[in-house]
């Protein structure tokens, strides 16, 4: 009786330390409905619109253009871009793409999406989307992993007639994520995230400028709710410990059932 009561202790202790961890697998990026969503897009790296995830943008343009925004992505999360395009009434067949670029401003495959479409003469509109790969907060130098920080959406037409050039479009393009968690954290973190003008905060951080005020990069504005993880912690921990108490408790099981009834008798057999 006691062991069972150990045991149901024990597990009962252990669905209330993993349910954090469950609760953590559910999309990070819920959809913002304020009227403070950007109504246009850069048209560089330099001047991209900075959008929160979840955030629906939107931005008015001409045919030929490209079109620029950046979002943050942290650790753990796999990022997702979806992208619409609207058609004028008269046009003849246009291809679209959508592409994603890290902090690094390396260009990051899809794991999956329409991120090229054609549209046919008088289609109304185009969608597009993008899943990235998984953001780690770790990797080799050499590698062209995903890394936390800042990323770029680059919308634009790569396939079109001279006729159609110029013609009015709107677009509208929306980031999320959803958070993989323990699967894919790595043993490492890197000290600072790559976002743009992260450098000049970091050698500035110990010091003034010469009118007395701190230098701080006016790029560098956007991040995720809740700020940067430090990319130690993930719910593998949690997992981790649960296996390990299991496995204390196998143990402990095995021996009060193979340990018999106590020590031999002395009594000489016959005696």
């Amino acid at each position: 009786m006691r062991l069972t009561r150990a045991f149901g202790a024990a597990l009962l202790a252990l669905g209330l330390a993993a349910a954090p961890a469950v609760a953590d697998s559910s999309p990070s990026a819920s959809p913002s409905g304020d009227s403070k969503a950007p109504s246009q897009a850069g048209t560089s790296f330099r001047t991209a619109t900075e959008i929160e995830q979840g955030q629906r943008a939107t931005a008015s343009a001409s045919t030929g253009d490209y079109l620029y925004w950046s979002f943050p992505a942290d650790a753990g999360q796999r990022p997702t871009v979806h992208a619409t395009v609207k058609l004028p009434e008269q046009h003849t067949t246009q291809t679209w793409q959508v592409d994603v670029y890290d902090g690094l401003r390396r260009r990051q495959s899809c794991q999956y999406g329409a991120q090229t479409r054609t549209a046919a003469a008088g289609t109304a509109s185009v969608e597009l989307a993008c899943v990235l790969r998984t953001v780690r907060a770790w990797s080799e130098p050499w590698a062209n992993d995903p890394l936390p920080g800042t990323y770029y959406v680059r919308l634009t037409v790569v396939g079109l007639q001279a006729s159609d050039l110029g013609l009015p479009v709107s677009a509208e393009v929306r980031a999320e994520s959803k958070h993989i968690g323990g699967p894919a954290a790595v043993d490492g973190s890197l000290s600072q995230p790559l976002v743009p003008g992260i450098a000049v905060t970091s050698q500035h951080d110990g010091g003034d400028s010469g009118d007395g005020k701190k230098k701080t990069a006016v790029l560098s504005s956007i991040e995720p709710d809740g700020g940067w993880s430090s990319g130690w912690w993930s719910d593998r921990w949690v997992w981790s410990g649960i296996g390990a108490v299991l496995a204390a408790l196998a143990g402990i099981g095995g021996y009060a059932l193979t340990r018999g009834s106590g020590r031999p008798s002395r009594v000489p057999p016959g005696a």
